[in-house]
């Protein structure tokens, strides 16, 4: 008698990837995203290859651990993968500072941020 396994929080036809603790803000992080959602799997991938954005390496990376984890965990085809969901979440904030003429203080806040990367198998019109 083992433990009972936990139920699935995606659809059989779907794996994720989440990754935590970037070091950019959500909303430059949700512009990375946009451009990734709704397209093939091969596409996304030479998109965010070819960005000139610095956190697109991140998020590449990221959406070649769902590919991996749809293939090896869920036995799903990568070739019919798709982005289904791409989401920014925020994490900390770290607060530092700087001193500022007069005795006062620049607060200098360092959003991190989270991406969350859905790919769902669909089947080929053909």
């Amino acid at each position: 008698m083992g433990k009972e396994t936990n139920p699935r929080r995606v659809a059989e036809n779907e794996a994720m990837a989440k990754l935590r603790m970037l070091r950019t803000s959500p909303q430059k992080l949700n512009l990375v995203a946009a451009m990734i959602r709704g397209k093939k799997v091969d596409k996304a991938l030479t998109d965010l290859a070819f960005s000139k954005k610095r956190i697109a390496m991140d998020v590449k990376k990221c959406l070649q651990s769902a590919v991996a984890n749809a293939e090896n965990n869920h036995n799903l085809d990568v070739d019919e993968l798709v982005v289904a969901e791409a989401f920014v979440g925020k994490n900390l904030i770290m607060k530092r500072g700087r001193p500022r003429a007069r005795g006062r203080y620049g607060r200098i806040l360092k959003p991190f941020s989270e991406i969350t990367i859905k790919v769902r198998q669909t089947q080929e019109q053909a």
